[in-house]
């Protein structure tokens, strides 16, 4: 079986060849190495340095590949209000070029990995038939490409599937990026013995996935020719947090005890965001078998090994105006 999987060089991407690899697939992927490193594709992997938003690049990586994971995204969805046109010419005109170039190569299956934006000031726990309505940019592109895939795989004969990830943490995570992944910022500035930055009163919910949870879900998305045409949400239900008190935890497992700063909210911030796992336990099969306390150690325990890093403000703010958070705009990570 031959898999290829977009944003290879990626947090969730690398991961995920990882694991094929060991399964003895053939495994391909491209990346743009724009929030991923090289340092992560295992040497085995068939990669090509391409951008999603490239069809010709994308048709000739993807020849004679049997399966499609895309999880490359420009995964910014605070930034998204300040950047729109960046967060939307990536996650829909390059999410759109990686369905096209499937379709052209008879790719049997697609798997989709969204984001529970799609669902945005629903109220929590988020289930799959929940009404989706987005409130910011990202979570607007998500959508849109979710309705393409459909179209697409309707049209052309193609099976689709489309996981709903939330907050996953792990190794090879990237953690210079200000614009996002809060877990891995929190231990970055801490091992700077910076105090870490809370937007808000920190009161705001989330629940976090261990990346190994994600991928057994994801594997079955991807294999199972049972399970087509289905959204699924992917990760733990059991332990929501306010981001003070996952601060509180990070802080207690570095033995840090200097308070965090807090800083206006961003705009358009949902407040209370965790999804449901029914529909995951019934057709997945999935379980919790990484705790949250013992996934942020296998992540402290990584940022640990590769050394605290300068943040990267490598993305473009289209938007610069009194609504732009002060630590972007100002550089404060």
């Amino acid at each position: 079986m031959h898999i290829f999987i977009t944003g290879v060089a990626g947090f969730l991407g690398s991961n995920l060849a990882d694991y094929y690899l060991k399964k003895n697939f053939k495994v391909s992927g491209n990346d743009n190495l724009v929030g991923g490193d090289l340092d992560n594709v295992n040497k085995k992997v068939n990669f090509f340095k391409a951008d999603c938003e490239n069809l010709n690049e994308m048709v000739n990586a993807m020849k004679g590949v049997d399966l499609v994971c895309h999880t490359a995204a420009y995964a910014h969805e605070g930034l998204s209000s300040f950047s729109p046109t960046m967060i939307s010419s990536n996650n829909v005109t390059g999410s759109v070029a990686v369905f096209t170039a499937a379709v052209i190569n008879k790719v049997k299956r697609i798997v989709y990995c969204s984001s529970m934006a799609r669902y945005g000031n629903n109220s929590a726990p988020f289930k799959e038939t929940d009404e989706v309505k987005p409130v910011d940019p990202y979570g607007v592109s998500k959508v849109a490409a979710e309705n393409i895939l459909k179209i697409l795989s309707k049209t052309h004969g193609i099976e689709f599937n489309i996981a709903v990830p939330h907050n996953i943490i792990g190794p090879k995570q990237k953690y210079d990026d200000p614009f996002r992944n809060v877990a891995s910022i929190m231990v970055n500035m801490i091992l700077q013995n910076r105090e870490p930055i809370i937007y808000g009163d920190g009161t705001q919910t989330r629940t976090f996935s261990d990346v190994d949870d994600c991928i057994f879900c994801l594997d079955k998305l991807l294999t199972d020719p049972n399970i087509t045409s289905e959204i699924v949400n992917i990760g733990p239900d059991e332990e929501p947090i306010t981001i003070n008190r996952l601060c509180e935890l990070i802080s207690n497992k570095m033995a840090y005890n200097k308070s965090p700063i807090y800083v206006k909210d961003r705009p358009n911030e949902v407040k209370h965001s965790n999804c449901s796992s029914d529909k995951a336990r019934v057709l997945l099969g999935y379980k919790t078998n990484v705790k949250l306390e013992d996934s942020l150690e296998k992540l402290i325990n990584h940022i640990k090994k590769k050394g605290p890093k300068k943040f990267n403000y490598n993305y473009e703010i289209e938007i610069i105006n009194e609504n732009t958070p002060l630590t972007w705009s100002e550089k404060l990570f």
